[in-house]
């Protein structure tokens, strides 16, 4: 089944008077169940490319059909709530909210879709690995413990599909494969579609997919075997 299905989208900014070409009439689909990275390297277009097929950011040309909806011209409040629900994004830097203590960073988007999410917060909380911190404030975790924290928040409202932009950038090298560990683990028990953009080649190893984008083009998309 097709969750995603991008039809020749380009971005541009603008920048001192000048056009910049970021992405350059992309087209792809991801199905169901998929583990996909996306890799390229800096300046190629791929965080950007990521926003934009989370609905955090708008083409300027092209359609974006996800789970079945044309978010194309989604309005800001629809888009929240395909994101709110349907999704989950873990970023590179975090962004927990710091007067938040673990715990209620993890069941904040639940409290805003109105769901009772108390036992599956505890159980996040275990299954990645930060329960005996759930009453920490983010300016007493390690990064390590951070990034899991923003996992569990990412997972909270039970998303189909899980975006991840260079979610072990901020991390050493054991933590940046604790934390990808992580993810293969719950993407294969929650039977998500995982989507994540690195230049790590740890990282696109262990993905069933890997598609290469330069110079705002796909230049390369290949099946892979699964060796998570």
């Amino acid at each position: 089944m097709v969750v995603l299905e991008v039809d020749n989208i380009s971005k541009s900014f603008n920048l001192e008077n000048k056009k910049i070409d970021v992405l350059k009439n992309i087209s792809l689909k991801v199905n169901k169940g998929e583990f996909v990275v996306i890799n390229g390297e800096s300046g190629s277009g791929k965080s950007t490319f990521l926003s934009i097929i989370a609905g955090l950011d708008k083409p300027n040309k092209g359609s974006i059909k996800l789970l079945n909806n044309d978010i194309t011209n989604f309005d800001e409040d629809k888009l929240a709530k395909i994101r709110n629900k349907d999704i989950g994004f873990v970023f590179q830097s975090f962004y927990l909210i710091p007067s938040l203590t673990a715990y209620e960073n993890i069941i904040f988007p639940a409290q805003l879709a109105k769901v009772n999410a108390i036992k599956l917060a505890e159980t996040l909380l275990e299954k990645v690995g930060v329960k005996n911190r759930m009453n920490s404030y983010p300016i007493q975790l390690s990064g390590g413990e951070k990034q899991r924290v923003a996992i569990a928040r990412a997972l909270i409202n039970k998303p189909k599909i899980l975006f991840a932009d260079e979610p072990t950038g901020n991390l050493d090298s054991k933590n940046s494969e604790n934390i990808i560990n992580l993810l293969i683990s719950l993407q294969k028990e929650y039977d998500l579609t995982l989507i994540i953009v690195t230049h790590e080649k740890k990282v696109s190893e262990k993905a069933s997919r890997l598609i290469e984008i330069k110079d705002g083009k796909i230049i390369s998309d290949k099946k892979q075997n699964d060796k998570s």
